[in-house]
């Protein structure tokens, strides 16, 4: 198994010709989930050609314009093609009032179920979990309240070693779910047999890490331990550390040294200033104290597979 993530926006501050606020499309155990809003998401979900009805839950990290002003555009244009299910939308606590302020002010009511889920917690806290997958925030240290989001996989079922199971007559196929869910056989003569010999481990759960703007902060690193992808902004280089600690944002080595103390497998930079004249300063930058690097660009598909 695998999932796939599609960057749609991956700058800070104002969107240009060629520099697109942030925006993500995360596909992940057949759900599909929009990570952040930037002004202009629509157009980039056109153009690389993701249906709009596939998009039931939407996550706001927080409410800076850069990450949040193209909602009101994508909920309007649902509505326009007469979308009917609902979508789920969680965020910091005042997007619901934006949002509908917006709407009743332009007399604009949408015709579909329309369910907001405002986040105020300090603390991580599950706030999906499908029995495919589970969403956890990750609090973030920002000007204002912001959250990343780790998205993962559910555990799937053991594997049945049916090589093994054929030489014990008593396991009927009866006996096979609790098998999978990691029980123990017990014998009529009271002996156990045990899960491990009637069994293989599943595949291993992927999971991603989006942490949008926030300072250099060490208390995430246990909430995205070994993550198989870390997105993690990278507003500055080095030579602007002062500035990165004035606006609470992030240098490149920064994420570098997050992803290291995290042990995840791959780090994606992104939210890159418009004064550098090349990304390439950013990897640089980030592969001095982790490997592997990739940087976010508009259009990139990453696909992360066990």
């Amino acid at each position: 198994m695998s999932f796939k993530l599609t960057i749609l926006g991956c700058h800070s501050a104002t969107p240009r010709s060629l520099a697109h606020t942030t925006s993500q499309y995360l596909e992940m155990n057949n759900d599909c989930f929009l990570i952040d809003c930037g002004e202009g998401t629509q157009r980039q979900l056109r153009k690389y050609k993701i249906k709009f009805s596939k998009i039931k839950h939407v996550f706001i990290s927080h409410l800076h314009g850069d990450h949040f002003f193209g909602l009101i555009g994508l909920i309007s244009t649902f509505n326009l093609l007469n979308r009917n299910t609902e979508l789920h939308i969680y965020g910091p606590k005042g997007i619901k009032e934006i949002i509908l302020l917006q709407l009743k002010l332009s007399n604009s009511w949408v015709e579909y179920p329309l369910h907001f889920h405002e986040l105020v917690a300090s603390q991580s806290e599950i706030i999906l979990d499908n029995d495919k997958v589970q969403v956890h925030t990750i609090p973030l240290q920002h000007r204002i309240y912001t959250n990343g989001f780790l998205f993962k996989e559910k555990n799937r079922p053991r594997k049945l070693n049916m090589s093994s199971i054929d030489n014990y007559p008593e396991i009927d196929i009866c006996d096979y779910q609790n098998l999978k869910d990691g029980k123990d056989f017990i014998c009529q003569d009271g002996s156990i047999i045990l899960n491990k010999e009637l069994t293989y481990d599943p595949p291993r759960a992927l999971s991603y890490a989006y942490c949008s703007d926030t300072e250099y902060t060490e208390s995430i690193v246990p909430l995205i331990k070994e993550t198989d992808l870390l997105y993690h902004e990278s507003t500055f280089l080095e030579e602007h550390h002062q500035l990165a600690l004035k606006t609470k944002h992030s240098t490149a080595k920064q994420a570098g040294t997050i992803a290291r103390k995290s042990n995840v497998k791959k780090l994606l930079l992104g939210h890159y200033s418009s004064r550098y004249k090349s990304l390439e300063l950013f990897l640089q930058e980030a592969h001095q104290v982790f490997e592997p690097v990739e940087l976010a660009e508009a259009g990139k598909e990453i696909t992360v597979t066990r």
